[in-house]
């Protein structure tokens, strides 16, 4: 304006040849001109200012792409100094991490949209993810919007893993089942940061059965090229070339399967997924924590699970512990055991076949390394012997009951398993002595009546071991008491309703002691004990002399008991053993070695066992029809002896008569033009008549046929009508009518009924 106010001054002061000489420029045109250069100035700042990825920067903004390049490198050197604050930053403030060049720290100025280097068509893409293709490269770069996974994607990954499978499309496949996993466990935080997202439940099944049934056989084929010849070597993952570029992916698949495991619910689908784990073991077995983590959680379902998924959860782990022996064996079989322990604390009818199963499995585990069950066996004998002494020391009922329970005595039975399996070993042999006054111990602690089911525990125990592993255990004697010990005589105090199941109960109460069914199992129970364990020795040289004590306590049972039904039991066990104590013997007259020829003992014996005896026939026989029982009642159901049969029910004569008397009377009173002496005939003929029909339906209740009955009715009424003709005497019918007295008779049922 100054300028502009010098030139007015010097324009008045002018001349016209001065005026024509300087130009035409006025003062309107000047201020267009300034204003134009001005706009043109903006403008040329605002383009520099928008294209801040150009070459032609200004001052101010080369100024500002190095404060963002330090504040860059702070950020960097941030995340080394303090990666604790630095991933609190990328969890709660990904702004601050994301700094760009263009971004500026000066206060008051405005920010700009800076455009990315190539533009993408949003229409082609969407189409492309509707159609189920695979993920388009400006989709994957949106970390804050997962890929939604569709059924085509999913057959597409299916078909292309069927023809050739990359450790690309491998590790697509991964991050969507993990998606799929996060879902299941509602973890809304783990499913937004994976890159896919399964929402529909449609896309779940197809994608978790594609990973279960081929995912990992085109695996096996990218890794080995071919199955190997020999099926039973197991190829380890980490042999092959490609398991650098596929680790990472495996690893996260394995950990996502054992999330799955623990979120299924239905016993099909996880017992699928648990033998999907099976053909992963190896696998698992490249990853120790990956592999701890399923030993432990296959520990759990093996102890808890339905009863397929046990046989599945153990299968796993026998294969584990069978390649890593050294690493996993030892503490998988403390953590069985300890479970196996805390299960045993409540044993009822249907918790017995699960408590059995874990015997056997943990049995079948202890056998794979003798050494090593050998420091768990002794350990855990050794803490039943500890607790056996302070119970026989102290005396208290406190310490009798820390013997006196359920894990006590399914862990000494557990032991007496393991060595009747192992007892051949020469690590385990030395155990054998131990165990077996462990179980005498337990049986003398407290030996009354209220805890016979305990001592027949522990007998069973100690007859399984000798048994199995051909060792003399006196067992007979504690058999044998019992029937010094029980006046079974004695009549009963009170009726049960249903008998005792001697293997699921430990104590009897005092009020079982006095009820009728505590005898009828007792003497069962004696009879099944006493032909075990003599079913172990009846190949024995010795068997006569062995068994010479029984017969004489069986005989004077005989003498003393007055109940046929136990008599009948004990002298059939009686027969049994007394035959085949005179096979035994007349086998052995016709040796020629002598008792200290040790060798030549031991071959007769075999020889003997192999041919078979009368009582180990006769047990065979047995042994069948007795474990059909046992799984009746198991099952929960009743035996024959809990039926309750039809009772008949007969009126005296004298009330039967005065019954039809009131019943007819109206109807002959009717009738009275005959003659009364005829009037009395045909009423006592009637009534003798309905007699014979009371009785028909009596006889047909006890199994006779419908045809006896009509030809009984119909001879009685005949018999009157004759009778009258005949004129005898209407006393004499009436006696005649009334028949013999009834008789009752017991009904009883025979052994095969």
């Amino acid at each position: 304006m100054a300028a502009a106010h010098g030139r007015k001054r010097c324009l008045a002061e002018l001349t016209v040849d001065e005026f024509l000489a300087s130009g035409f420029d006025s003062e309107s045109e000047s201020e267009p001109e300034e204003i134009s250069e001005a706009a043109t100035q903006g403008a040329r700042e605002r383009a520099a200012a928008r294209n801040s990825c150009g070459p032609d920067r200004g001052a101010s903004a080369s100024r500002r792409k190095g404060r963002a390049s330090e504040h860059k490198d702070q950020l960097s050197r941030l995340k080394d100094k303090d990666p604790e604050f630095y991933k609190f930053l990328q969890e709660n403030d990904q702004s601050l991490l994301n700094f760009s060049d263009s971004d500026s720290s000066e206060e008051g100025e405005e920010q700009f949209h800076s455009l990315p280097d190539v533009l993408e068509e949003a229409s082609e893409e969407e189409d492309a993810g509707e159609d189920g293709d695979i993920v388009p490269r400006g989709l994957q770069g949106k970390k804050n919007q997962p890929v939604p996974v569709t059924l085509g994607m999913v057959e597409r990954w299916k078909q292309a893993a069927k023809q050739h499978l990359t450790p690309k499309l491998f590790h697509e496949v991964v991050q969507a089942f993990r998606a799929a996993v996060a879902t299941t466990q509602g973890d809304q935080e783990g499913a937004a940061a994976c890159r896919f997202q399964v929402s529909d439940s449609a896309v779940f099944n197809a994608l978790v059965t594609f990973c279960v049934r081929d995912l990992f056989g085109c695996l096996q084929k990218l890794l080995f090229g071919k199955a190997p010849v020999d099926s039973s070597r197991v190829l380890q993952p980490s042999s092959s070339a490609l398991w650098g570029k596929l680790r990472v992916d495996v690893k996260a698949y394995l950990s996502a399967v054992m999330q799955l495991v623990t979120c299924l619910a239905e016993v099909t689908v996880l017992a699928a997924v648990l033998q999907h784990i099976s053909s992963l073991v190896p696998y698992y077995l490249t990853f120790p924590k990956q592999c701890r983590v399923l030993l432990k959680r296959m520990v759990v379902l093996w102890s808890t699970g339905e009863e397929s998924l046990r046989v599945l959860a153990f299968l796993v782990l026998v294969r584990v512990c069978r390649y890593k022996k050294d690493i996993f064996l030892s503490p998988v079989l403390k953590q069985m055991y300890i479970t196996y322990v805390r299960n045993c604390k409540f044993t009822s009818a249907s918790t017995l076949p699960l408590i059995s199963f874990m015997q056997r499995t943990l049995t079948e585990l202890l056998a794979l390394d003798p050494s090593v069950s050998y420091q768990h066996a002794f350990l855990y004998i050794r803490q039943l012997a500890i607790h056996l002494r302070n119970a026989m020391t102290t005396g208290k009922k406190e310490t009798h009951q820390s013997v006196y329970n359920w894990q006590y005595v399914h862990c000494l039975y557990l032991w007496c398993r393991v060595l009747s399996v192992l007892g051949s070993s020469e690590a385990l042999q030395p155990l054998l002595y131990p165990l077996a006054q462990v179980a005498i111990g337990c049986i003398k602690l407290v030996p009354t009546m209220r805890f016979y089911p305990l001592r027949m525990h522990c007998v069973r125990a100690l007859t399984l071991l000798s048994q199995s592993t051909g060792t003399f255990i006196p067992v007979l004697p504690f058999i044998l008491e019992i029937f010094q010990q029980v006046d079974f005589n004695k009549r009963p105090g009170r009726m049960s309703s249903r008998p005792i199941n001697f293997s699921v109960i430990l104590k009897l109460s005092s009020a079982n002691l006095q009820e009728k069914a505590y005898r009828d199992g007792l003497v069962e129970q004696l009879y099944d004990l006493i032909l075990e364990y003599l079913y172990g020795q009846a190949h024995s040289i010795a068997f006569p002399e062995l068994v010479l004590p029984t017969i004489l306590q069986l005989k004077s049972f005989l003498r003393e008991c007055k109940v046929a039904n136990y008599c009948r039991q004990v002298r059939q066990l009686l027969e049994k053993v007394q035959e085949n104590a005179e096979y035994i013997r007349s086998c052995r007259q016709k040796v020629s070695f002598g008792v200290s020829d040790q060798l030549a003992v031991d071959a007769w014996e075999k020889r003997a066992q192999e041919e078979g005896t009368p009582l180990t026939k006769y047990y065979n026989h047995w042994r069948k029809l007795r474990d059909r029982e046992i799984q009746l009642e198991i099952s929960g159901k009743e035996r024959l002896e809990e039926l309750n049969f039809p009772e008949i029910k007969r009126r005296k004569v004298e009330d039967r008569k005065e019954e039809d008397r009131r019943e007819f009377k109206d109807l002959f009173d009717l009738d009275s033009s005959e003659d009364e002496e005829v009037t009395d005939f045909s009423e006592r003929g009637t009534a003798g008549s309905l007699r014979g029909r009371q009785e028909a339906e009596v006889e047909e209740d006890e199994g006779d046929d419908q045809e006896d009955e009509e030809e009984e009715n119909s001879s009685a009424s005949e018999d009157g009508g004759l009778d009258a003709e005949a004129g005898l005497v209407p006393g004499e019918l009436w006696r005649l009518a009334e028949g013999p007295q009834d008789e009752l008779e017991d009904l009883q049922l025979s052994e095969e009924d």
